[in-house]
Parts: C-alpha cells; sequence; structure tokens
C-alpha cells in the first residue's frame, strides 16, 4: 500500500557505471532544525572547484532552498582512496580569516548538518545503537539509524571542532552483463564518516596524499573564532559490494518511521469513526423519520399548534446570510484546495512523487492549485447565485484574490526576514515575480472562467420557499455558543488524524523525509467523513434550538479541528524542537498559520458542503402548506 519497492518514477532511469567512471558527488545545502534557515554550501569557507556550475532547478527546490552545486571530490567507480587533500595545493594548509573562524563555528553551534549527493543519492550518517547493552558478547544486536547529512562539527566544552575529514563509503551493485563485456555498476548507497583531525596529525606529502592517524592518538581540529585557524580539508573513499537492488536504493531512508504506529492509528481512528458514524447515523435516522412523520400527519390540527423544532424555521433556513459573497469565496478556495490535495495524495500513493525526484511535490502542488481554480470557480459562481449575489465579476475576483492574497502576503513578509539573513531558503526575486504571473496569468483566468459558468448556471433549488419577514430568533442555550461549537466539533476529525499530525511536522520542521502517502489518503477519507457527519449533528441541533443562521457557523465550525491543529503546532514548537532565535520562531509561526488557515478553509469547505444537502434533504421530506 504505502512503500513504492519495485515502482519507480518515469524519467528516472538508473545510471550505470563502468569500473573508474567519476562518480560526481554535489551539495545540495547546509540545514539546521534549530534555526530552520537553510545555507548555500558554499556559503562557509569550503575547497572550491575550479569551476562552480549550479545544477538548474524545478519550482519545488527553488522553495525548499536547494541549490545542487558540484564539489572538488575526486570520487571514481570502484576505486579506494585511502586519504587525499581536498584542496588544491598539495600540502599546503588552508588558511581561515578570523571572520570565516567565527562563521564556522557560529554554524557549529548552531546544530548544521551538511547534505550531499552522489548519484541522486543524499548522504547518510549511520547512528549504531546497542540495543542491550548488558550483552556486550552480541555485538549483531546492533540497531542501525541513518541521519540526514552529517553534521558540520561538534562542541566539546566551550571549544567548536570541525570535521575536515570525510570518509565516504559507497556500496555499489553488480548488474549483470553479457560475458565478454565489461562489468557495469549501480550505486545504491552513500554514507559518511565524519572526522575531525588536526593539522599535525594528518601527514601530508607533496603529491596531495596523507595518512591518517592511528584512531586512539589524535586530536581534533579546533576551530577558534578568535584567531585565523590553519587546517586541511581532506577525504578517503571507500566501497564496498552491496545486494540492495537499485529500485530499493531509498529504502534505508525511508524506513526511519515506525510503520507500526501508522497500522495502530489509522486502524484506531477507522473504529472510531465507524462507532461515532453508526451512532449518529442512527440517532439522526431515527429522530428524522419522528419528526418528518409528525410533521406530515395533518389530521391532529391541535396538536402541530405548539410544535416546535426545526419545520418551524422552514421559512427561513434558505434566508441568504450577511457578506455572501465572502462566503462563497472562502468555500471556492476550500473546494480548490480539496482538489489539489486530493489528487497530490493520490498521485503521491501511486509513487510517482517520490523523494527521489526533488521538489516534485512541491511543484506538482503549486501547478494543480492553479489548476483547479476552475472548480473553486464554479462552485463559488453557483453558491453566490444562489444566496441571490448578483455582482458576479467581483465575486469572482474575490475568490481568486482572497486566500492567495493572504498566503503571498504572509510568506512575503518571512522572506523578507529570510532575505535578511542571506539564507537560501528565501525565494529568489524572478522566482516570486513567476509565482505572481502563474497567479494572475493561470488561476485567476481559470476562476473568472469557472465562475462565470457557474454563475450562469441553475442555482441550487432550495425545497422552501424563504418568508417576507425574518423569524425571532429565540434565546439560545450557553452550549450553543459558536466556541463550544468549534471546540466539540474539531475533536473527531483532529482525534482521526493526529498521529499523522506529528509525522507531517516532523518531516517539515526536522528534514525527514515523508512519504507514507498510502496512510495520508486513508486519513484523508476518515477526515472527510468525519467532518461531515459532525457539521450534520451539529446543523441539525441548531435548527432544532430554531436558530436558522447556520451558514456562516457551519463553516466556521466545521474548522473546528483546525484550532485543535494550532494548539498542537505550539505544543510541538516547546515540546520537541529547540528552536530559540526570533526568526525561526517567526518562521513557524509563520508557516503553521498558513497551514491552520489551510485546514480550516479545508474542513468548513466540506463541512459545510454536507451540511448544506442535509438541509436541503430534511426539507424535502417535509410537506409545507
Amino acid at each position: 500500500l504505502c512503500e513504492s519497492d519495485s515502482f519507480y518514477v518515469p524519467g528516472v532511469a538508473p545510471i550505470n557505471f563502468h569500473r573508474n567512471d567519476p562518480v560526481e558527488i554535489k551539495a545540495v545545502k547546509l540545514t539546521s532544525s534549530r534555526t530552520q534557515l537553510p545555507y548555500e554550501y558554499y556559503s562557509l569557507p569550503f575547497c572550491q572547484p575550479t569551476k562552480i556550475t549550479y545544477k538548474a532547478e524545478n519550482l519545488g527546490e527553488v522553495l525548499r532552498g536547494d541549490r545542487i552545486v558540484n564539489t572538488p571530490f575526486q570520487v571514481s567507480m570502484s576505486v579506494e582512496k585511502k586519504c587525499e587533500v581536498l584542496c588544491n595545493f598539495p600540502n599546503k594548509p588552508v588558511t581561515l580569516t578570523v571572520e570565516q573562524s567565527k562563521l564556522i563555528a557560529e554554524r557549529i553551534r548552531e546544530d548544521y548538518y551538511v547534505h550531499l549527493i552522489a548519484d541522486n543519492l543524499p548522504v547518510a550518517t549511520r547512528l549504531e545503537f546497542y540495543s542491550n547493552r548488558e550483552e556486550e558478547e552480541k555485538k549483531k544486536e546492533k540497531d542501525v539509524q541513518f541521519e540526514h547529512g552529517y553534521r558540520l562539527g561538534f562542541m566539546d566544552g566551550n571549544k567548536f571542532y570541525l570535521h575536515n575529514h570525510l570518509s565516504f563509503i559507497l556500496y555499489y551493485h553488480r548488474e549483470d552483463v553479457e560475458e565478454n563485456q565489461e562489468p557495469t555498476y549501480r550505486v545504491v548507497r552513500f554514507e559518511v564518516i565524519p572526522q575531525s583531525i588536526k593539522l599535525e596529525d594528518l601527514k601530508a606529502d607533496e603529491k596531495g596524499m596523507c595518512t591518517l592517524p592511528e584512531a586512539t592518538g589524535s586530536a581534533p581540529q579546533e576551530i577558534d573564532p578568535s584567531k585565523e585557524n590553519q587546517m586541511l580539508f581532506t577525504y578517503s573513499v571507500h566501497w564496498e559490494e552491496s545486494d540492495i537492488k537499485w529500485a530499493s536504493r531509498w529504502d534505508t531512508y525511508l524506513t526511519m518511521s515506525d510503520v507500526q504506529i501508522h497500522w495502530f492509528s489509522i486502524i484506531n481512528s477507522v473504529v472510531v469513526v465507524f462507532f461515532l458514524s453508526g451512532i449518529l447515523s442512527m440517532i439522526i435516522i431515527r429522530t428524522l423519520r419522528k419528526d418528518i412523520a409528525n410533521y406530515n400527519k395533518e389530521d391532529d390540527i391541535e396538536d402541530t399548534m405548539e410544535e416546535s423544532g426545526w419545520k418551524l424555521v422552514h421559512g427561513d433556513v434558505f434566508r441568504p446570510p450577511q457578506y455572501p459573497m465572502i462566503l462563497s469565496s472562502l468555500l471556492g478556495s476550500g473546494i480548490q484546495l480539496f482538489c489539489m490535495i486530493l489528487i497530490v495524495i493520490f498521485v503521491a500513493m501511486l509513487g510517482m512523487l517520490s523523494p527521489s525526484s526533488r521538489g516534485a511535490l512541491m511543484t506538482t502542488a503549486c501547478f494543480l492549485f492553479m489548476f483547479m481554480g476552475v472548480f473553486g470557480g464554479f462552485f463559488a459562481g453557483r453558491l453566490y447565485r444562489t444566496l441571490k449575489g448578483h455582482r458576479w465579476k467581483k465575486g469572482a475576483f474575490c475568490t481568486a484574490t482572497l486566500y492567495p492574497g493572504v498566503v503571498f502576503g504572509i510568506c512575503f513578509v518571512l522572506n523578507c526576514f529570510i532575505w535578511g539573513k542571506h539564507s537560501s531558503g528565501a525565494v529568489p526575486f524572478p522566482t516570486m515575480v513567476a509565482l505572481l504571473c502563474m497567479w494572475f496569468g493561470i488561476s485567476l483566468p481559470l476562476v473568472y472562467l469557472g465562475y462565470y459558468f457557474g454563475f450562469r448556471k441553475q442555482p441550487y433549488d432550495n425545497p422552501v420557499r424563504t418568508n417576507q419577514i425574518p423569524r425571532q430568533i429565540p434565546e439560545q442555550r450557553w452550549y450553543m455558543n459558536k466556541f463550544v461549537g468549534i471546540l466539540m466539533a474539531g475533536i473527531l476529525p483532529f482525534g482521526a488524524m493526529f498521529i499523522e499530525l506529528f509525522f507531517i511536522f516532523s518531516a517539515i520542521w526536522e528534514n525527514q523525509f515523508y512519504y507514507l502517502f498510502g496512510f495520508l489518503f486513508l486519513v484523508f477519507i476518515i477526515l472527510v467523513v468525519s467532518c461531515s457527519q459532525i457539521s450534520i449533528v451539529m446543523v441539525y441541533f441548531q435548527l432544532c434550538a430554531e436558530d436558522y443562521r447556520w451558514w456562516w457557523r457551519t463553516f466556521l465550525v466545521s474548522g473546528g479541528s483546525a484550532f485543535y491543529v494550532l494548539i498542537y503546532a505550539i505544543f510541538y514548537f516547546v515540546n520537541k524542537l529547540d528552536i530559540v532565535e526570533f526568526i525561526p520562531s517567526l518562521l513557524y509561526f509563520g508557516y503553521t498559520a498558513l497551514m491552520v488557515l489551510s485546514f480550516w478553509l479545508l474542513t468548513g469547505t466540506i463541512g459545510f458542503y454536507a451540511a448544506y444537502m442535509f438541509v436541503r434533504k430534511i426539507y424535502a421530506a417535509v410537506k409545507i402548506d
């Protein structure tokens, strides 16, 4: 269901290497989950090749802050290197100025990781845990986990040490070839063991070779931020044969999280949802049957005189709400989001957006949101017409700009802060202009198109006529308050997707890969079902209390789970992340606000349409004189 084991993306073809072929190692970026600001590789004084070339990138990579660039590492297929000096001068040490030393010490303190790729595979650091400490003779019982990238350096007390020697371990898989041809190899894993070795201990000669000291006696390479530092950047390459097939070479990176928890949470939420939906449908169907039977009994005229309940508001239930244009615009954006998320999750579940094609997910989501403007516009236009609106051009403009405008505004403000930090996470100006052009050149016309057709279409038929004079609304009980409604309605959908949310958060904020889209698809369906049910129940109670102002209220109350997502995000920030500075916190809460807003639109829209269908159904079943 969820692993894409052997199913690979079209267009990502394996590269076959012969012996001695160069395997290019590129750098992606530096990241830290403490600052959330990615930096470009050469923002630090690493050794540079003679000519620096950047890879052309897709939209998703730019938005993620990847800047893929070549490095001077010389690696050839299945050729070992004991120890080699990286920078051009054979044994002249690199001198870092005071500024550079300060910068490196700062980045080490902020816990930065360096990300390299070889043949599109990201580098990983192996972390080994002894699962049972007592039985030391069982050396084989080691739990291996992988960390993305390698640490830039480490701190000991108040001293900073830089990892200046990298031992690359590359694994290849030998392909089957005809007898007389030379064998071909494919890279299937890329690991690194970073070490910090003092300049004096790396005995380098004129040819650029060096000897690694014995493991016990060597001192690490200290970076003193208050003065110039001298050091050598060195590396070694070791090749090993592996049984891993090329198609499953990503599995080590992906199976970092626990699949058991997912199944448990899914089964848990499915049981809860079915249980609740059973109860709800029984209650609603029984009470509705009773209600409708009562209301349709015409003989006992005396009894029906003091009737109460939802039939009484039949003349007002379809009275258009205040601000119909804004309501229909928000619902249009909700539909747009719903279609986008549904398609993205479905396509990703089929394995077409695997993490090996970097940035594909972001690019697809952006373009899909633009193109789904047709559907958003259509639904918004039709609803606006139903709510007796007549300024359709203004309504279409509102639909096309309200939600995207808020998103763009928040992103622009955050981007200014990231620019100020010179981080590669800042969206470059040309990309921003391109996004604006896409918004006004693709999305806006499509929304107008959809809106035009939706507005011209027959409006939704309401089964009962609306009275001239609005009815008085009786005094409401305390639990019919909007806020209480939001709190009650949000629990169920949030409970259904709570564990998946944890994994999505750690994918966004802690540089993990998220790939369990099969689970996500199930969770999404559960979310849709639970939102619809809750909103139907809430609207039923509201109409029974003879309060017919349900349009806006349903939209707000159904999005109640977004409130819980916000609280969860704050909890996650305090407990799981050690972000201390101002700008990273601002980024976290800015992006969280966007997520919560989008989630509110999504769930509110689902709930609103469910409630609207329900209200039309029950009033169609009652005979009204």
